[in-house]
């Protein structure tokens, strides 16, 4: 599967596939211990401080959150000799954990994310992975999907990190037939786990993907933080994100949100970090008003010139009249699963790619 040729969407990539080749989505409950509360502290059972954190952090009762599973159709849960890899699929800033899905459409009776791995997989072109849909708002009102800059739910955004690595990742890896065990702290086991899980995300899951993912910074209410905003969203930037490259070796992100992180700090992040990078992937439509000026060439400037040494494979896939939709997204969940869990060849220059 070396030298994957970045390429448009195959349309039948959308029709559904027969039965027997069907992937099964599930609805799961998790605890989370790790969330932003009604006073915008960090709840914690881990050991945060509040410089990390940028603010204050408190114990207190878990709240539990729901998440959707894809699970390809050769999956057995009895089977506990055949592992499966892990994609975490993040959703934008009006969405939850079914945006990838319902929002983006259904044909043949079935969700067109489910369709498009369904063929991929049925098609020998990846191997058969786990994909995880979450809810990325780490709030105590997770459910809220309005837009407030002054809300906590919007607050959680930027907190993701801490539920992913703590609470969501233990469970996934608890519950299901995994490569990965985050349990396994030991150097060989850091540098083993990470190559068999993936992040991704569209718009705001995109900006997570690298502002948490990679190491970027957080974001806050300009009104409560007593800073003026030089977006039009109402958020400024706060404090530093510490990156969670331990955890992922393959990072993407589709039409990332403008509050990206600018590249230097994301290659600042990459360069310091112990870990290599063995997959970026960065796409966006030329024609979306959102996020091409303010989220994807902000987050390009400068990022390979600095993490260049730490990053493997690096795309830069520009789509033509693109816009921010889910043709843009498709494209890139399609384009960013063949080239993950090291089916990409190392490459000494960034691929720049117009589709």
């Amino acid at each position: 599967m070396k030298n994957i040729k970045v390429s448009k969407l195959p349309t039948d990539y959308i029709r559904g596939v027969d039965k027997e080749h069907q992937g099964t989505l599930i609805e799961a409950s998790y605890s989370v211990s790790n969330y932003i509360n009604k006073s915008r502290q960090l709840v914690t059972n881990q050991n945060i401080s509040s410089e990390e954190a940028g603010r204050e952090t408190v114990s207190g009762d878990a709240i539990t959150k729901k998440c959707n599973i894809y699970l390809p159709a050769c999956y057995d849960k009895n089977d506990k000799k055949r592992k499966y890899n892990v994609l975490y699929l993040l959703h934008g800033v009006g969405g939850n954990r079914y945006e990838w899905l319902s929002s983006n459409g259904e044909t043949d009776g079935n969700y067109n994310i489910c369709n498009i791995f369904d063929n991929l997989i049925q098609k020998g072109k990846i191997e058969p992975l786990i994909i995880v849909f979450p809810d990325g708002r780490s709030s105590q009102d997770w459910t809220d999907s309005s837009f407030n800059s002054e809300g906590t739910n919007m607050l959680g955004f930027y907190y993701f990190d801490y539920e992913l690595r703590y609470d969501l990742i233990p469970f996934i890896e608890s519950e299901y037939n995994t490569y990965a065990d985050i349990k396994n702290k030991t150097p060989e086991g850091i540098a083993y786990n990470r190559l068999h899980r993936a992040l991704a995300g569209l718009s705001m899951g995109g900006m997570q993907a690298l502002n948490l993912g990679v190491g970027g910074y957080r974001y806050d209410s300009a009104l409560l933080a007593g800073k003026e905003s030089n977006l039009r969203n109402g958020l400024v930037e706060t404090c530093s994100a510490p990156g969670m490259l331990d955890l992922f070796g393959y990072i993407g992100a589709f039409s990332n949100a403008p509050t990206t992180s600018k590249g230097g700090s994301l290659g600042t992040s990459i360069i310091s970090s112990n870990h290599k990078l063995h997959l970026l992937y960065l796409t966006c439509g030329d024609a979306d008003n959102v996020a091409y000026r303010m989220g994807y060439e902000n987050a390009i400037d400068g990022l390979y010139t600095i993490g260049q040494e730490n990053i493997l494979n690096y795309y830069r896939v520009t789509i033509g009249n693109g816009n921010h939709d889910f043709n843009v997204w498709n494209n890139g969940a399609y384009n960013f699963s063949r080239l993950a869990f090291r089916n990409s060849q190392e490459h000494s220059e960034p691929f720049n790619i117009s589709l």
